[in-house]
């Protein structure tokens, strides 16, 4: 069996009350002066437990603007209010983007390395300063991956830190935070968690033991995700999701994303589409270019998700295509590129961005031409 290495945090805790754990433990470390990246829908929620924080000596400076998906010209902004600030730690509590964000400014408040040196895969070599994450959303795995992503505006396109310096120390999923976020984030971020298992699972460097991570997260986010849109307060079903995004971040550092991700990219760097979205509008697609070269794959899919009574396993991989379609449809994602406002005429320099994604596209089962590319952007459309 081949070699494979997973990072995790050197703590993890999981389930509710954990955001009180984390302030337990972070007073018991005995830092002073925190960093905090977090979002404003999030400060009734916080405030007693910054209170308890400040109570006991720690120094607090909240950064609450990031809204988007993040960009190096507006990390840079952040990272240099965390430096003046003297911060010895760095929590982010939000959503993906707010965590990446995180990861990145831990990382360089004490590097001597460039942004532009530690751009790509393995290029940062050391991170110094205590890093926490809490996620806010089920969808991007960023508290248990050693990636972080973020938008070049000088090419207008998506690029990302990977290196295991950028694993968190620590993470901390409590459901209370992820209770409320609006049902079309929920369904966004959820189908995001479940690309990144599926994606992990049908992939030329698969691996037995992230294999039973992808297809347990898939089944969690499968059968809760509908739940979790439908009521947001069902903590069980938002636990559920939680959960299968965890297992699908912890697969991104030994295996990573594939096609799906790589041309959703563009989607996002080049209109602004939500991340969770754009991948949520291409997976179908994706899933019938690789159809050939994975129906087994694909039909262990079908069976985690509850797909049952298909006579071969050509049969069950596409019942389990159909029944992704579905559950995106009870969710409410768009069928179709049209309806996210992005002009038929952009489809071809869309292909041309998504080719340049090399790092995931060599990841996919099936090799992916300029041709294909394009060929999928014109049925999703």
């Amino acid at each position: 069996m081949k070699k494979i290495i997973i990072n995790n945090p050197s703590r993890f805790v999981f389930g509710n009350g954990s955001l009180k754990q984390f302030v337990d433990d972070f007073l018991e470390r005995g830092f002073k002066r925190m960093f905090l990246l977090t979002i404003p829908v999030l400060d009734k929620t916080l405030s007693p437990y910054l209170a308890q924080l400040t109570t006991g000596g720690v120094a607090i400076e909240v950064y609450n603007r990031i809204t988007n998906e993040p960009t190096f010209a507006e990390f840079e902004k952040v990272l240099a209010l965390a430096r003046n600030f003297q911060a010895d730690a760095v929590v982010g509590i939000g959503g993906g983007s707010v965590l990446d964000t995180a990861k990145l400014v831990a990382a360089q408040i004490r590097n001597t390395q460039t942004t532009e040196e530690i751009t790509g895969i393995g290029m940062l070599k050391e991170r110094k300063t205590y890093l926490a994450c809490l996620p806010t959303t089920s969808g991007t795995g960023s508290e248990v991956s050693p990636n972080a992503i973020f938008l070049d505006e000088s090419d207008q396109e998506k690029k990302g830190v990977i290196s295991p310096y950028l694993m968190p120390d620590a993470a901390y999923i409590d459901p209370i935070l992820s209770a409320g976020v609006p049902p079309a984030v929920t369904a966004a971020t959820g189908m995001d968690a479940f690309a990144h298992c599926l994606e992990a699972f049908v992939n030329r460097f698969a691996h037995p033991v992230t294999d039973r991570y992808a297809l347990d997260g898939m089944q969690l986010i499968f059968q809760n995700l509908k739940k979790a849109y439908d009521d947001g307060s069902d903590l069980d079903a938002r636990a559920n999701v939680s959960l299968g995004s965890v297992y699908g971040g912890m697969c991104l550092g030994p295996v990573n994303t594939t096609a799906v991700h790589a041309l959703a990219y563009p989607l996002g760097s080049k209109y602004k589409v939500p991340h969770g979205l754009s991948n949520a509008v291409i997976l179908p697609w994706v899933m019938e270019f690789n159809l050939p070269a994975a129906t087994e794959k694909y039909a262990r899919v079908a069976k985690a998700i509850g797909i049952t009574g298909c006579q071969s396993e050509e049969e069950y991989a596409q019942a389990g295509i159909r029944a992704v379609r579905e559950l995106m449809k009870s969710i409410g994602i768009p069928a179709k590129l049209r309806e996210l406002g992005i002009p038929e005429n952009a489809l071809e320099d869309m292909a041309v961005s998504a080719l340049k994604v090399q790092r995931l596209l060599k990841n996919n089962v099936r090799e992916v031409t300029l041709e294909d590319a394009l060929e999928m952007y014109k049925k999703a459309y």
